[in-house]
């Protein structure tokens, strides 16, 4: 594997490790949501 191809796979790794926590976060928002627009 070249270098070039090991810089551009650990970039690729970055951006999915990004994406995944900003899905987590908006699923924690929606769940948060839920629960507050939910009447007791």
């Amino acid at each position: 594997m070249e270098l070039s191809e090991i810089k551009k796979m650990k970039a690729l790794e970055q951006e999915n490790s990004n994406l995944k926590r900003l899905v987590a976060d908006m699923a924690l928002e929606s769940k948060h949501k839920n629960v507050l627009g939910k009447k007791f």
